[in-house]
C-alpha cells in the first residue's frame, strides 16, 4: 500500500478555498433568512417551520451527492464537477432570495403562493445548492490528505470558513454604513443593504469555488486505489442501485458515526435555535421592537449580523489553534471543552441586555463553532474507507439535518406555548443542548491515537 504524500499549506489552502465563498453565502443565509421571512409575513412561532426547508433538502441531497461523487470521474475529476454545478445554482439562489416578492403581484399576496412561501422556497433552493457544493469539499480533504494531516486540513478549512462567515455576516451592516444602502424599506420589501449584500455574496461564492476547481488536481482512481491498498479495477457491487446501496451503507456505517451522531444531534439542535431565533430574540429582548417593519427590528437585524461576525471571526482564529491543542489533548477532549464554552456563551445571552457585552458570549460560541466544523470530521475521517469517503460524509449529514428538523417541528410550538412567545428562551435552550453535546462526545470510542 502506497502512502499519500503530505501536501503543503498552500496546496491545502487552494483545495479548501472554495469553502470561503460557500460560507460567505451560508453566513448571509443564517443571519438574514429569519429577517427576510418575517418581512415577507412569517410569524415568529412559524420561523422554525420555514427554516425546515434547509435541513430537509440537506438530508436528501447530501447523501446522494456523496454517493454519486464517489462514482463520478470525468475531465474535471471526482469532486470538482459538483463544485461547479453547486456554485452556479447557489449563485442564482443568492440573487433570487431577497427578491422573492418580485415573483408575484400585490393582488396575490394572500394566495397560496405568498411572498413568505416563495421566500421559503428560495431558501430551500439555496440550501440544496450549497449542499451540492459543500459535501464534496469535505470529502476532498479525506481524498487528498493522509490521516496525519486531516486535523490540519479541516482546521484550515475552518479558518477559511471563518473569513467568509465574518465578512458575509457583516455585509448588510457594511452596505449600510459605508456604501449608503438603506436598512429600511417599505413593509413587505427587503432593504437595499440586505439585497446588495446577497449580490456580493453570490459573486464571492462563485469566484472562490472556481479558484479551487482551477488550482486543484484530484488523484486518479488508480492512485486512490494504491493509497488504500485495493485494486483499481476491483469489481464494484452492481446488484444494488444507488438508493439501495446508500441504505446498505447506513445499516453498516462505522460505530463511531453513531456515537458522534449523538454529539452532533445536540450541537446542531443548538445551532438551529441560534440561527432561527437570534434576530427576533435580540429585537424583543434588547430593542423591544418585535415588529419586523420597525426601525428597532432593522437595527437588531444588523446587530445580529455583527454578533454572528464575532463568533465567526473567533472561529477563524481558533481554527489555527485547534491543530496544536488537538495534538496535545486529543480531538475528543478538545471538542468537549470547546462545546462547553459555546454552551455557556449561548446561555449567557439570556441574562444580558447590552449588545457590547454579548460580544463576550459570542467568543464562546465561536470557539464551539470552530470545533464543530473540524473535530467531528477529523475524528470520523480516520474511520472511513477511502472508496466510500463521500458516501459516509454525506450520510453523516443526517446527524446535522435530523436535529434541525426536530427543532423546526417542535420548537415553534414550544416558543408559543411554553416560552410565551419569547424567542430568547430558545437561545437559552440551545446553550443547554451544547452542554449535552459536550457530555456526549466523551463517550465516543475511537481507534486511532490522532482522535483520542
Amino acid at each position: 500500500m502506497k502512502a499519500k504524500p503530505f501536501l503543503s499549506v498552500w496546496q491545502i489552502l487552494n483545495m479548501t478555498f472554495g469553502f470561503l465563498g460557500i460560507q460567505f453565502g451560508f453566513a448571509l443565509q443564517n443571519a438574514n433568512s429569519s429577517r427576510i421571512l418575517q418581512i415577507y409575513g412569517a410569524d415568529v412561532e412559524h420561523l422554525s417551520l420555514f427554516w425546515l426547508a434547509a435541513p430537509l433538502t440537506g438530508m436528501i441531497v447530501q447523501p446522494l451527492i456523496g454517493h454519486y461523487s464517489d462514482r463520478t470521474w470525468n475531465r474535471l475529476g471526482r469532486r470538482r464537477p459538483f463544485f461547479l454545478v453547486g456554485a452556479i445554482l447557489t449563485t442564482i439562489a443568492l440573487i433570487l432570495m431577497p427578491n422573492a416578492g418580485l415573483f408575484i403581484s400585490p393582488e396575490t399576496t394572500h394566495a397560496i403562493l405568498s411572498p413568505v412561501l416563495i421566500g421559503a422556497g428560495m431558501l430551500m433552493i439555496m440550501d440544496a445548492s450549497i449542499n451540492v457544493t459543500m459535501e464534496p469539499f469535505r470529502a476532498l480533504v479525506g481524498d487528498m490528505l493522509p490521516a496525519e494531516q486531516h486535523t490540519v486540513g479541516f482546521s484550515i478549512q475552518t479558518f477559511l470558513i471563518g473569513i467568509g462567515a465574518v465578512v458575509g455576516s457583516l455585509m448588510p451592516s457594511l452596505m449600510n454604513r459605508f456604501f449608503g444602502f438603506s436598512n429600511m424599506a417599505e413593509p413587505g420589501e427587503v432593504a437595499d443593504n440586505v439585497k446588495y449584500a446577497f449580490y456580493v455574496g453570490a459573486a464571492v461564492l462563485f469566484v472562490c469555488v472556481l479558484w479551487t476547481i482551477v488550482t486543484t488536481k484530484e488523484y486518479s482512481p488508480k492512485e486512490l486505489a494504491e493509497f488504500s491498498g485495493e485494486e483499481a479495477d476491483k469489481p464494484k457491487e452492481k446488484h444494488r442501485n444507488g438508493l439501495m446501496e446508500i441504505i446498505y451503507d447506513i445499516a453498516h456505517m462505522p460505530k463511531v458515526m453513531w456515537q458522534l451522531g449523538i454529539c452532533q444531534f445536540f450541537a446542531w439542535f443548538a445551532l438551529y435555535s441560534m440561527w432561527v431565533y437570534s434576530t427576533p430574540a435580540i429585537a424583543e429582548h434588547v430593542y423591544h421592537s418585535p415588529d419586523p417593519s420597525s426601525a428597532g427590528y432593522a437595527a437588531a437585524g444588523d446587530k445580529v449580523g455583527e454578533l454572528f461576525s464575532v463568533y465567526n471571526f473567533v472561529a477563524m482564529l481558533f481554527a489555527l489553534l485547534l491543530i496544536p491543542i488537538a495534538k496535545k489533548w486529543g480531538r475528543k477532549s478538545t471538542h468537549a471543552i470547546c462545546l462547553t464554552l459555546g454552551g455557556l456563551g449561548l446561555m449567557s445571552l439570556y441574562f444580558l441586555t447590552d449588545t457590547n457585552v454579548m460580544i463576550v458570549s459570542m467568543i464562546g460560541v465561536g470557539i464551539a463553532w470552530a470545533s464543530i466544523l473540524a473535530m467531528p470530521y477529523a475524528i470520523l475521517s480516520d474511520s472511513l474507507p477511502a472508496e466510500k469517503m463521500g458516501t459516509y460524509m454525506g450520510i453523516f449529514n443526517f446527524f446535522i439535518t435530523l436535529p434541525q428538523i426536530t427543532n423546526g417541528i417542535i420548537h415553534g410550538w414550544i416558543v408559543r406555548n411554553v416560552y410565551g412567545g419569547h424567542p430568547m428562551y430558545a437561545l437559552l435552550t440551545g446553550g443547554i443542548f451544547l452542554l449535552f453535546a459536550a457530555i456526549a462526545v466523551v463517550f465516543v470510542k475511537t481507534k486511532t491515537a490522532h482522535s483520542r
